[in-house]
């Protein structure tokens, strides 16, 4: 009777190390999609975020890059917890998955607040930021984000292509342009002559609707990927509290 018990205790065992290492392989990998996103979020837009006052949408992203390499430490860890039977490695691979776990909930809730956010954000600052800082000294990387946001989405100003009339730059008497050049639905110098209809984006809300459209596209991203993770964390915890309670106590 005891040597079934124990034979029975053994195949668990056996079964919880093989569930937790593969879990562990998928969670490394995930680890990986996690820093993916974060690097990608932060290199492709981070045009779009310099036209942004609000340092919420960078700083959900960079939590995501730690979390992701946390992942990828935690990952080789469980491994080794696992094949290796150590429960002293198991509590440290346990404390770790929850300390990934509270920093994916952190960018989430600097996610959800973002999105609270940022409608406001981009109708009290956007206009503000193109019209005074467009084409100005110090300014190019403002410049080089209205030019790629204007083109991108194909749109003219922040609500719409009148908005620049209020422009410094385009009050400037050395310029005859109505509207940026980017403005121009065929971009050539000097387009932004004419702000037809025919030759210029006519959007209705603006680079404003566009813009919060694509960041709203990008939170979504990120909160999909956290939750996912998140998933896989809670069931990684459970294993490792499973297999911590099927070995035997280590000889000290």
């Amino acid at each position: 009777m005891e040597a079934h018990r124990e034979k029975t205790n053994t195949c668990g065992t056996i079964c919880l190390k093989y569930l937790l290492f593969i879990f562990n392989l998928l969670f490394w990998l995930a680890g990986g999609v996690v820093m993916a996103v974060g690097v990608w979020t932060i290199m492709e837009k981070s045009d779009y975020v310099s036209l942004l006052q609000s340092s919420y949408y960078s700083a959900s992203a960079y939590i995501l890059i730690a979390a992701g390499a946390i992942v990828v430490v935690t990952g080789v860890l469980g491994c080794c917890a696992t094949l290796k039977e150590m429960r002293s490695l198991l509590i440290l691979y346990f404390i770790l998955l929850l300390c990934v776990f509270l920093l994916e909930l952190a960018a989430g809730v600097l996610a959800y607040i973002n999105f609270q956010k940022l409608d406001e954000t981009l109708k009290a600052n956007l206009k503000e930021t193109m019209v005074h800082k467009y084409q100005q000294p110090g300014e190019e990387c403002i410049t080089q984000a209205v030019d790629r946001l204007q083109q991108q989405f194909k749109c003219c100003g922040s609500n719409s292509s009148t908005d620049w009339s209020d422009s410094a730059w385009i009050q400037a008497p050395s310029n005859d342009r109505l509207v940026p050049d980017s403005c121009c639905k065929t971009p050539s110098d000097f387009c932004g002559r004419r702000d037809h209809p025919s030759n210029v984006y006519r959007v209705e809300g603006g680079c404003i609707m566009k813009l919060e459209e694509f960041i709203l596209s990008q939170l979504q991203i990120i909160g999909a990927v956290g939750i996912g993770i998140a998933f896989l964390q809670l069931v990684g915890m459970m294993l490792t509290c499973c297999l911590y309670q099927n070995l035997k106590e280590e000889p000290v």
